[in-house]
């Protein structure tokens, strides 16, 4: 059996790795990855033959795990993709709409196959969580719940090679306990080999208050108290619909001011939709709420935004408010505008709600920067820039150890490190070892193992 590392190794983007056992090819996940790092060393989105693959497994529907899937298709695949039913929904949402901004845009954010058409990729075979579904003869697959966003599962992989049967574990993003709307990670069998993520392998969340609690004051303060706009940067899917339900949550019980709320997002307003079609899926809190009300998400004074130029009269509304718009990062989408308009407003409160990768404009105002580079202007920043980790979808180092925690130390035999800044790696396997775990590995892009 041999792994090969395409994607995630020593960075957070673009996960991809491909599993060969038996003469048989899988792809773990397909995610974009647009760095320059990436284009220098593959001339291109690919560095193997698309048609070469015989299946991709995919952990789910965020385009760093999933967006150069069509590519893919377009590059000659020719198989399956194996997921969750609401991960395979909301992939199609977000292929359709990369295909759009990158139309929209008049330009090709990679060499090779033209990355700005679409049409349905028609490939997915939905199997459910907890359910081993037989690849072939040799290999066996389960899918399991691990929260982070609806639809999320880790990969575990049973392959039989000469009489044995070898066991690897593909974490994919590990959601946090007590997360709105979905339930807790679930713990994984025992597995040979590991791959874990460390978007957070060196930091610990830091909001001991609930959800609501923290929702309810900030917008006392930036809508009341002082009365102007609270702007909320928000991934489509995932933040926007855990944001919406919490502000639900207050309504409910009288605590969320009359100001209006916007979403400005059409991709996260059909997001929304696949969200209330799961909703069995959901935790069970989430659940009752669903018994009593006839929506998780709407609300009174909630106005959908659906065309751009709704989007840009926003602007001219003036009376306190909530816009919550994407992306999260703020590196497109309708947020670009709510932002740009509003920097330099000191009544304006920008919250940031998630992590954001270095050479993004969220990135910069969590940095505290003053002044911001949209294009070829510079604008200085004169709102206030708040953080909370409270909705990111991402367990801490401690969450990570709590994943691993269902492994035995002495039977596990490697644990690889993926989907994180180096360092962040690097600190994540200093804690491991303090653990008890050994022979952990942090690969390099294109690094491969025979396991």
């Amino acid at each position: 059996m041999k792994l090969t590392f395409w994607g995630a190794a020593r960075k957070v983007t673009g996960s991809m790795y491909l599993l060969e056992s038996v003469g048989y090819k899988i792809l773990i996940d397909c995610g974009s990855d647009f760095s320059e790092r990436h284009k220098v060393v593959t001339g291109g989105l690919f560095p193997f033959e698309a048609s070469d693959i015989d299946l991709v497994i995919l952990t789910h529907a965020h385009v760093d795990h999933s967006g150069n899937i069509p590519a893919l298709i377009r590059s000659g695949y020719r198989g399956q993709i194996l997921t969750t039913a609401p991960t395979a929904e909301l992939s199609e949402l977000l292929f359709a709409d990369g295909a759009h901004i990158q139309r929209a845009e008049k330009k090709i954010a990679n060499s090779g196959p033209g990355n700005y058409s679409y049409k349905p990729v028609d490939r997915f075979v939905s199997i459910a969580f907890n359910t081993d579904f037989e690849i072939n003869e040799s290999i066996t697959v389960r899918l399991i719940p691990v929260g982070h966003i609806l639809g999320a599962a880790s990969i575990f992989l049973k392959v039989k090679e000469e009489g044995k049967t070898k066991t690897i574990l593909f974490s994919g993003d590990i959601g946090r306990d007590n997360y709105p709307l979905l339930p807790d990670p679930q713990l994984p069998p025992q597995a040979d080999y590991v791959l874990c993520e460390t978007t957070y392998g060196n930091r610990v969340h830091k909001e001991t208050e609930s959800p609501e609690e923290i929702v309810r004051r900030i917008v006392q303060e930036t809508c009341v108290d002082k009365p102007g706009r609270l702007i909320i940067p928000a991934f489509s899917l995932g933040r926007t619909q855990s944001l919406l339900y919490t502000l639900h949550k207050l309504a409910i019980k009288n605590e969320l001011p009359p100001v209006k709320v916007f979403t400005d997002s059409a991709l996260a307003a059909e997001g929304t939709n696949i969200y209330s079609k799961y909703h069995v899926l959901m935790n069970e809190e989430a659940k009752a709420l669903r018994e009593k009300e006839e929506s998780l998400f709407d609300f009174e004074n909630l106005d959908h935004i659906k065309t751009f130029k709704e989007s840009k009269n926003i602007s001219n509304y003036m009376k306190p408010c909530i816009i919550l718009s994407s992306s999260g990062m703020i590196t497109g989408g309708r947020i670009q505008h709510h932002i740009r308009q509003n920097l330099q407003n000191p009544y304006c409160t920008i919250l940031l709600v998630g992590y954001a990768v270095e050479g993004t404009i969220g990135h910069d105002l969590l940095a505290g920067k003053q002044t911001i580079r949209f294009k070829k202007r510079s604008i200085p920043v004169s709102a206030k820039i708040i953080y909370t980790d409270i909705f990111s979808g991402h367990t801490d180092k401690f969450g990570l150890v709590k994943f691993l925690s269902s492994q035995d130390k002495t039977k596990i035999k490697k644990i690889f490190l993926v989907h994180g800044e180096y360092q962040s790696m690097l600190d994540f396997e200093q804690t491991l070892q303090e653990e008890g775990y050994s022979n952990i590995e942090i690969p390099e892009y294109g690094q491969s193992y025979e396991l």
